[in-house]
């Protein structure tokens, strides 16, 4: 008589794997979190919402795209939990929202506890980060589906804001400033032409190319960086001078901008402001990867972008240094005749 086992899905190392996650999870909780992990459902008390005047619930949905392969390679899988976290959190924030909570799922073609815990352990580590509980999530085995080391991940996340303090492009206004917050590395963008550059050329992830400081393999797996704290404090200090953020993901620095620049203003970045990150330009050369192909691509540099009031400048770049960030202001907002949206222009420093 057959089995579930002998259909590829073995249920005992399933929950081994829950056994070995509990740890993690319990250190990515917040005060309103209900119960613990194990049932059906997450539970989380809304109840200090009734403080809010008009409290709107935000929610994004997303997962880290083929980073997942580079993970695998490398045999290393502790740090994509922070990326899946960042690719989430950090979209609910650019409208003013303070994440609450988070669910993920994990598919993979067979179960090693082990693997799911290191993957889970990740994931926690970044809700911690972003103050964010993990209240619940599922992993399934898709034998036939996926390879034996073949794995996906993906995460939603819940949060708040008050109508009043909405962020948006409607509040944008001629002479705002764009202030810069550094990228940790590519993110979780772009690694479908990072992984052809990688094929076409033949490179090692093992290897330390050019004047890096760590192997190519460990420097694609830099986590992304998780900025949702920070804008919070931003808000918090600069009020109504906080216009709204921009969080560059897939498709770049200008494309993402321009999603929260209103129909009569246009933004326009100086490159001269910044030195394009080693890596980029490393991979751009090797795989002759051009400057308006990168730069649709990759961030380049900047994984979120404020844009602020002229008076709020020095209070903003103050506040971000005072929690270990080095901003900067990168460009600025204005009429253009003829272009919507946002463009670079200049030159990147000299490294």
């Amino acid at each position: 008589m057959a089995t579930y086992r002998d259909a590829g899905v073995d249920i005992d190392a399933g929950e081994r794997a829950v056994e070995m996650m509990k740890a993690s999870i319990a250190k990515a909780s917040r005060s309103e979190v209900v119960g613990g992990i194990g049932g059906f459902a997450g539970l989380f008390d809304a109840s200090a919402l009734k403080s809010y005047t008009k409290p709107l619930l935000a929610t994004s949905t997303d997962g880290v795209g083929t980073k997942t392969e580079i993970a695998r390679q490398m045999g290393i899988y502790d740090t994509i939990g922070e990326d899946l976290v960042a690719m989430v959190v950090d979209d609910l924030v650019v409208c003013g929202a303070e994440p609450l909570f988070m669910t993920d799922y994990i598919a993979v073609g067979k179960v090693i506890p082990e693997r799911i815990a290191e993957i889970v352990k990740g994931i926690a580590s970044g809700c911690v980060k972003a103050n964010t509980a993990l209240i619940g999530g599922e992993t399934a085995e898709h034998p036939g589906l996926l390879g034996v080391d073949e794995f996906d991940i993906a995460g939603a996340a819940t949060g708040v804001v008050d109508a009043p303090n909405l962020l948006s492009a409607e509040k944008v206004r001629k002479g705002d400033l764009l202030l810069a917050m550094p990228a940790s590395g590519f993110h979780s963008n772009g690694y479908s032409l990072i992984r052809h550059i990688l094929s076409t050329q033949k490179l090692d992830l093992d290897h330390v190319y050019q004047d890096m400081e760590k192997s190519l393999g460990e420097e694609l797996l830099t986590p992304t960086e998780i900025y949702s704290r920070d804008c919070l404090v931003l808000i918090k200090a600069l009020g109504s001078n906080l216009r709204t953020f921009a969080h560059i993901t897939g498709g770049g620095l200008a494309n993402n901008t321009a999603r929260v620049i209103p129909p009569s203003l246009s933004a326009k970045f100086d490159r001269s402001t910044w030195s394009l990150p080693l890596a980029t330009q490393l991979m751009a050369d090797l795989g002759g990867i051009s400057q308006d192909a990168f730069e649709s691509t990759w961030n380049c540099g900047v994984g979120m972008v404020a844009v602020i009031a002229p008076e709020s400048a020095d209070l903003a770049l103050k506040t971000l240094s005072a929690r270990g960030m080095r901003a900067w202001i990168a460009g600025q907002v204005g009429e253009m005749p003829g272009l919507h949206g946002a463009i670079l222009e200049g030159s990147y420093q000299a490294r």
